[in-house]
């Protein structure tokens, strides 16, 4: 029986371990471990650099910007063709300072404390963080550390999030009630050879606390024809514009099932929806864009005949 024996170069057994190869490690650590600020609060913490060895570099510097980024669909881009002109992303925020003037930090672990205060240019507000489609709300830091020609430079960005202000009025609940038959549906051609059912139900309220869930109940009444699914579609619709108009788009956030099956018939079914960090935000309008939510009740026949209503929804942060 014969064995194999293989010899790794020590320089391989270096990279391998992640030893003496590794370089120099550029980071960011905020304070807060949500990394959660509002308009007026100072965002802090430290740029952390480790390195086995000296580090010689051109200077350390930090930059802490926050932007609106807004796009066209595919379908709206022919419609407005000067809109990639007139709508370059909207700076909210923007701060750089040196960290560190040239020279040498020593090796092993430096930590280099900042301290930005959030307060937006001029009359500028500090929309909340948002993460969509075609408008894109983002905060972000950016760490820079400039090296001689034949060391490459370093760069660490990352993300922080705003949350806008409290509303101060108290905001009223505005129950729904809700009734969904053949004769309450839009856009359908062919009425009467739709199969009979009955639907009711309630929204406990359309003016939403986003960090509460979206709540209600919904009844089957009457199906002629087995019911597939029931579902919550909670839609985002996002308007983009400039001096030649506006472009309007609905996608969606999230589905969520709240019954499988032909439902018993009277049963009450609750209706709870989380509205999810990030991709929603309160609704905000604004000269260039506006963002808004609606919930879309769906019922799936067994025919697969698709029966949706639409609700308008109002989030707020309290």
């Amino acid at each position: 029986m014969c064995s194999s024996h293989v010899t790794i170069p020590l320089w391989r057994r270096g990279l391998q371990l992640g030893g003496s190869n590794m370089g120099t490690v550029l980071d960011i650590k905020i304070k807060r471990a949500n990394k959660v600020y509002r308009d007026g609060e100072i965002l802090s913490g430290v740029v952390v650099v480790m390195s086995r060895d000296t580090v010689q570099h051109q200077g350390i510097t930090l930059t802490m910007e926050g932007s609106v980024n807004l796009q066209l669909s595919a379908k709206s881009v022919g419609v407005f063709e000067a809109f990639y002109n007139s709508v370059k992303p909207i700076q909210i925020i923007s701060s750089s300072m040196e960290m560190v003037k040239p020279g040498k930090l020593p090796s092993g672990k430096t930590e280099i404390p900042f301290e930005f205060p959030l307060n937006a240019k001029g009359n500028k507000v500090l929309y909340e963080t948002y993460h969509g489609v075609f408008v894109n709300i983002q905060y972000t830091l950016r760490c820079d550390m400039k090296r001689s020609l034949l060391a490459k430079d370093l760069t660490k960005s990352c993300e922080f999030i705003i949350h806008s202000l409290p509303q101060k009025a108290k905001l009223p609940p505005t129950p729904v009630d809700f009734t969904i038959t053949p004769e309450t549906l839009q856009n359908v051609k062919e009425r009467a050879s739709l199969p009979r059912f009955l639907i009711r139900g309630h929204l406990d309220s359309t003016n939403c606390m986003i960090t509460q869930p979206l709540t209600g109940e919904l009844l089957v009444e009457t199906s002629e024809v087995a019911i597939k699914s029931i579902e919550l579609q909670l839609v985002r619709v996002e308007t983009c514009g400039c001096a030649e108009g506006y472009a309007r788009d609905a996608t969606e956030i999230q589905n969520i099932q709240i019954a499988e099956g032909d439902v018993c018939r009277g049963l009450p079914i609750p209706i709870y929806m989380v509205f999810p960090r990030l991709f929603t935000c309160p609704t905000l309008e604004t000269t260039n864009f506006k963002i808004e939510f609606e919930v879309n009740v769906v019922v799936i026949l067994h025919d697969d005949h698709l029966i949706t209503e639409n609700f308008p929804l109002n989030l707020c942060r309290m």
